[in-house]
């Protein structure tokens, strides 16, 4: 790997009275690709600014490997940005707009010609050597102040939302291309995002930012399936979220794994009694129960919710056998809403007590799929417990 280990160190900045950082402390590793990720205002561009030298924290501190380097100017960091807009010379040509950083630091026109040419071959530019930006498309214009940014040979590339001026193809192309660009030249990439879509494809590890505030940090898998918040559950992906009181919890041992726990709510949203299984499982009681995973112990009285992905529901139109499995929860319910998407139909449902549920039907096989299903039909939802997650104790 070449490049640097970041750390953010207790940083925390202010604008007036506007926080817009408060104590974010975590660590990049050398050769990440890692993305904050978080709606406008969340504080990410703040942060990344910070790490580029063109905002200064409060308190705290970043250090590259182990240098802190706030108190150097941004064009002494070992680190280059890529801004949204594209930030070219119009007048110069793409060899001109790559070979500049290397004109200013009077390298030799040997060197200059073999590192632009070895970097405009990186991002596929080759043939548009000779083109100005105008001559060129969003993506295109992309690419060289990639290859711009890349050619001081950095430890650490900064990326301030560098694809969301270009439409939905082009952008979902680019960023593949840009998570193989990592791959070959292994430097650290911090890229910003409020595209949830974007963090979960390219990412090694994702900080979840919301309101100043780094809300959880961990791998795509973690982020989506294990989120730590009501906020992050909703951010990520779809979902459906109902907050609980816990009423009863008690150990139970699955085979082959470790201890878990059972844990009893009382959900007003589904007007009866629900069970989840953490790292647990447990009996089932005579009554329709809800079971979902948790991970640690709760506490009786504890106001929690939890979260069930659209896409880990199953919708049929005859009661589903469960053949004695006491880990799947089944609702009966009627179709508010179908919308067919293409590669999937999404189903708004209205439950026997009055709750709607989203459900998300993925089209594989024509002849898989059974009965259509369609507005107003009568159908059962079904999901196991492993596959719905307690997010947070609301009462923090």
């Amino acid at each position: 790997m070449n490049g640097s280990a970041v750390s953010i160190d207790h940083v925390s900045k202010s604008f007036g009275d506007f926080q817009a950082l408060d104590d974010i402390n975590f660590t990049i590793k050398k050769g990440e690709f890692f993305s904050l990720l978080g709606p406008s205002g969340c504080g990410k561009t703040t942060l990344l600014r910070i790490i580029a030298g063109f905002e200064f924290p409060d308190d705290g501190a970043v250090l590259f490997d182990d240098l802190n380097i706030i108190p150097l100017p941004a064009n002494k960091r070992p680190s280059n940005t890529v801004f949204q807009s594209y930030a070219l010379f119009p007048h110069l040509s793409v060899y001109e707009n790559v070979a500049f950083p290397l004109r200013l630091r009077k390298e030799k026109k040997s060197v200059i010609d073999e590192k632009v040419r070895h970097y405009l071959h990186l991002v596929q530019l080759d043939q548009h050597i000779s083109k100005k930006p105008n001559q060129l498309s969003g993506g295109q214009r992309q690419r060289v102040a990639i290859a711009r940014a890349l050619i001081n040979e950095p430890k650490v590339l900064l990326l301030d939302e560098p694809l969301s001026a270009l439409d939905a193809k082009l952008r979902s192309n680019l960023l593949v291309d840009l998570d193989a660009l990592h791959d070959k030249i292994g430097i650290t990439f911090i890229y910003v995002t409020h595209d949830q879509s974007e963090a979960l494809a390219v990412s090694d590890r994702i900080a979840v930012m919301n309101q100043g505030h780094v809300l959880q940090v961990g791998t795509p898998f973690e982020i989506y399936e294990s989120p730590a918040t009501q906020f992050v559950a909703q951010f990520i992906g779809e979902t459906n979220l109902f907050e609980s009181t816990v009423v009863n919890c008690e150990p139970y041992q699955v085979p082959g794994k470790e201890q878990e726990f059972m844990v009893t709510l009382n959900t007003p949203a589904l007007g009866m009694q629900a069970q989840l299984t953490g790292e647990t499982a447990a009996t089932r009681e005579e009554d329709k129960n809800i079971l979902v995973t948790d991970y640690e112990h709760t506490d009786v009285g504890q106001k929690v919710a939890f979260t069930i992905r659209p896409e880990k529901i199953r919708i049929t139109t005859e009661e589903p056998k469960i053949n004695g499995r006491k880990d799947i929860n089944v609702f009966r319910g009627v179709v508010e809403e179908p919308v067919y998407t293409g590669f999937q139909s999404k189903f708004y449902v209205r439950l026997e007590n009055g709750s709607i549920i989203k459900v998300f039907k993925q089209h594989v096989n024509y002849l898989d799929d059974g009965p259509e299903i369609a507005w107003k039909d009568t159908v059962y939802v079904s999901w196991a417990a492993e596959d719905g997650y307690i997010v947070e104790d609301i009462n923090k």
